[in-house]
C-alpha cells in the first residue's frame, strides 16, 4: 500500500518499480530535462514537509554512508541533515585518517565494505572518476558530492532548483559565471544542466588561466547554447539574470604563486550591483572567501545563503528517489 505525505501529490511507498529505485547520482549528462523537472518538484514537496512539520519517517530504516575525503561543511551537513528530516540514520566519515583509507585501502573495497552496512552512499573525493568507481563496487545507489575538478551533479540540481524558486522558470535565462570556472566543478555540472533548458544564454568571466574547459565548452555548444567570454562582470551585470560566483580555488593550484596571480581578480560589490536587474539573482556555491563582500548579504537578490537551504531539500528528494521511496 502506498501512503501520502499529506502535500497534495507526494506518493510514498516501496515502490522498486520506480525507475529511479537504484539509480546511481555520478553526472549531470544522465539526466534529461524531465529527469530534473521532476527532481525539483519532489524538492518542493520536501520543502512543503519540513516548513509544516521538520520531517517524515520516509527513510525510517534506511542507512546513508557518507564518506568524504576532502573538507566539506555544506554538502556534508546537507546529505546528513536530508537522511535525518527523513527520518533515515548516517554512518559519517568526514575524517579519512581514522578510516582505513589511512592504510591505503581503495576506493573498491572501501565502497564494498560501505555498501555491506548501509542502503545509500554519498562520496566526496579528489580523484576525477572516483564516484564511478564507487558505484561500480558498493552494490548499492552512490551519489557524486564531487569528484575533483570533474563534476558535483547534486549542487547542479540545487543550484536549478535555487533559480526555479527564485525566478520561477529556467528557460529565457541569461546566467554569468564569474571566477574559477577551470577548476570549479560545480560550474561545470551547472552549465551543462543548463544546457538542457531552452534559449539559456551563458557568459564566462574568468581569467584566461582559469577559464571553462574546452569539454564543457564543446558539450554545451551542441546543445545550440550560445556561450560568451568577458573581461568584467560589470560589463554583462545589466543584461544578467543569475550571476554565479566561485572562488578562486587555492587548493587546485600547484603553487603559491600561481594562486596569488589571481587571487582577488573578481569582487562582487554592491557597487557591482547598482546597475543590476532589481530580480537579478546572486548565487555561490560557498564557502565565500572575498569575492562576494560582506554588504552585498543584505541586498534581497543575494540567494546563496537561501541556495544552501535549497540544496536539503533537493538532497533529501534525491535520497528518496533512488531509495524507492516516492
Amino acid at each position: 500500500m502506498r501512503m501520502t505525505s499529506g502535500s497534495g501529490h507526494l506518493p510514498m511507498g516501496d515502490d522498486k518499480a520506480s525507475p529511479w529505485y537504484g539509480r546511481h547520482i555520478l553526472s549531470v549528462s544522465q539526466f534529461t530535462r524531465e529527469d530534473v523537472d521532476h527532481v525539483h518538484d519532489v524538492a518542493a514537496d520536501m520543502q512543503e514537509i519540513v516548513q509544516r512539520t521538520g520531517g517524515c519517517d520516509l527513510l525510517n530504516g534506511k542507512i546513508l554512508a557518507s564518506i568524504f575525503y576532502e573538507p566539506s561543511t555544506r554538502t556534508s551537513c546537507s546529505f546528513m541533515a536530508a537522511m535525518q528530516r527523513l527520518g533515515g540514520q548516517v554512518i559519517p566519515i568526514n575524517e579519512v585518517r581514522s578510516s582505513s583509507v589511512a592504510k591505503g585501502e581503495s576506493i573498491a573495497d572501501t565502497a564494498i565494505t560501505l555498501g555491506c552496512y548501509a542502503d545509500v552512499m554519498v562520496i566526496r573525493n579528489p580523484t576525477v572518476g572516483s564516484a564511478a568507481i564507487a558505484a561500480a563496487n558498493a552494490g548499492i545507489p552512490v551519489l557524486n558530492a564531487g569528484d575533483g575538478v570533474g563534476e558535483h551533479p547534486t549542487q547542479a540540481l540545487l543550484d536549478t532548483f535555487t533559480i526555479r524558486q527564485e525566478l520561477g522558470h529556467l528557460d529565457g535565462l541569461a546566467v554569468t559565471l564569474v571566477g574559477d570556472l577551470k577548476n570549479g566543478r560545480t560550474v561545470h555540472s551547472l552549465a551543462r544542466l543548463l544546457a538542457l533548458y531552452d534559449d539559456v544564454r551563458l557568459t564566462y568571466v574568468a581569467p584566461d588561466s582559469l577559464q571553462m574547459p574546452q569539454d564543457v565548452v564543446d558539450q554545451v555548444a551542441a546543445a545550440g547554447v550560445p556561450q560568451e567570454r568577458c573581461a568584467q562582470p560589470d560589463q554583462v551585470i545589466a543584461d544578467t539574470d543569475v550571476l554565479y560566483v566561485t572562488r578562486i580555488q587555492q587548493e587546485r593550484f600547484s603553487t603559491p604563486e600561481e594562486y596569488e596571480q589571481v587571487k582577488g581578480v573578481y569582487i562582487i560589490t554592491p557597487e557591482t550591483l547598482r546597475g543590476a536587474k532589481d530580480d537579478l539573482v546572486v548565487m555561490h556555491p560557498l564557502p565565500r572567501v572575498n569575492e562576494i563582500a560582506e554588504e552585498v548579504d543584505a541586498d534581497p537578490r543575494a540567494a546563496y545563503f537561501r541556495q544552501m537551504e535549497y540544496g536539503m531539500y533537493v538532497r533529501m528528494a534525491l535520497l528518496a528517489l533512488v531509495l524507492g521511496r516516492v
